[in-house]
């Protein structure tokens, strides 16, 4: 068990948030298709819930990473996906390069407002033909004396309509596609920033996201993140901290499905008896149980060997995966088992089964997660294979 005392004071101060700021506003937000991050953010940051791994001289808590698991999985406890998402593109997604490889100046500039949640940050990868293939992207910084002249577009953005700056990577020479790119700070309001539209999505209503376009966007060189040309491996390293993230959002979710079904198929008679005594569905309840707690187990595991050191790219990238493939697997079973009650948008299942297939796409699709696994399988001494 990777929680100590300490994680658990944490974890029960952002429950008590959750359930007094947070779910009983997000019916609402739903409806509306956004909720107020700026005021939400706000009320994060003041306690300190943005920036739990952050360094201290500019306002985190300066903690190991098993804190910001221990946050991530809290936030699943919000009864939707989009708000602990965008939670999770400010904490560990569009902010960890920046802490790690930014400058005084950047540091001062944007991760301090972001951790004090004075400014809301979105994360700049995904274009209209580069998604999990980062490497394609096409977006362009050229250089114009001390600033950077940023043209291209980036679509599917988290936060995107309410965001102060992204983290944008882009292409800063004709280099090699792994040494040509760059992670800039590009601040929201610069001229030349379009929101082209706010995208209507199958889940995840409560987030806003948008596809942009960026024309003679003039940003100042200082806005650099670490050195020109080491963006594409500044954010493979962040990928890392996003798919753990991921993996630990999902696991209460996905307990809280299952207990739920359980409760529902006990009170729910068919044909003279409760729908939980059918063998069928009490021990397909019992597989995903037991699934869900062997994907517990492999990214305490992935997070304990983060926090001491170790390159965990297989081990983020298989619970990346396992959430992906899990969420999808138990949304659409107990989703069954609800019958036509299941299929409303009044029941909390169904909209699992909406915001969750997101798990399988964002952050590297299922299909890149088994490639890196391979590839990490390749590397291993023969004598280890078979």
């Amino acid at each position: 068990m990777i929680y100590g005392p300490d994680h658990q004071e944490l974890i029960r101060s952002l429950t008590k948030f959750i359930e007094q700021e947070i779910n009983p506003h997000v019916e609402d937000w739903e409806a509306a298709g956004m909720f107020p991050a700026h005021d939400l953010f706000k009320k994060l940051g003041a306690q300190g819930f943005l920036g739990v791994c952050k360094p201290e001289a500019y306002g985190g808590m300066g903690l190991d990473y098993s804190y910001s698991l221990a946050v991530s999985e809290t936030l699943g406890r919000i009864t939707c996906g989009a708000v602990p998402m965008a939670i999770g593109v400010q904490t560990d997604m569009a902010t960890p390069a920046l802490a790690r490889f930014g400058s005084d100046y950047v540091k001062e500039t944007f991760l301090r407002p972001a951790i004090s949640g004075d400014f809301v940050a979105c994360i700049g990868v995904s274009e209209p033909g580069a998604g999990s293939d980062v490497a394609a992207i096409k977006s362009r910084a050229r250089p114009d004396g001390d600033d950077y002249i940023i043209n291209g577009q980036k679509m599917w953005i988290t936060n995107g309509i309410q965001a102060d700056f992204m983290c944008m990577l882009v292409n800063t020479s004709d280099g090699p596609l792994h040494s040509s790119k760059s992670l800039i700070v590009v601040p929201m309001t610069t001229p030349g920033i379009t929101v082209t539209r706010k995208l209507d999505k199958l889940g995840m209503r409560a987030s806003d996201t948008a596809q942009l376009f960026f024309e003679d966007v003039r940003v100042p060189k200082r806005n650099l993140i670490g050195e020109e040309g080491k963006g594409f491996t500044y954010q493979m390293q962040q990928f890392q901290e996003e798919r753990l993230w991921a993996a630990g959002a999902g696991l209460y979710p996905l307990e809280r499905a299952i207990n739920d079904t359980i409760a529902y198929t006990s009170a729910r008679e068919a044909f003279g008896r409760p729908l939980l005594e059918n063998q069928v569905i009490h021990f397909r309840l019992a597989e995903l149980k037991t699934e869900l707690e062997a994907l517990r187990s492999l990214t305490y595991r992935a997070v304990a060997e983060y926090r001491d050191g170790a390159d965990v790219t297989m081990l983020a990238s298989m619970a990346k995966l396992k959430v992906g493939r899990l969420t999808r697997e138990v949304a659409d079973a107990c989703l069954q088992y609800y019958g036509g009650m299941g299929f409303m948008n009044e029941t909390p299942i169904s909209r699992l089964y909406r915001d969750g297939r997101l798990t399988s796409i964002g952050g590297g699709a299922d299909e890149v997660m088994l490639g890196i696994i391979c590839k990490y399988m390749d590397t291993l001494p023969k004598k280890r294979r078979g």
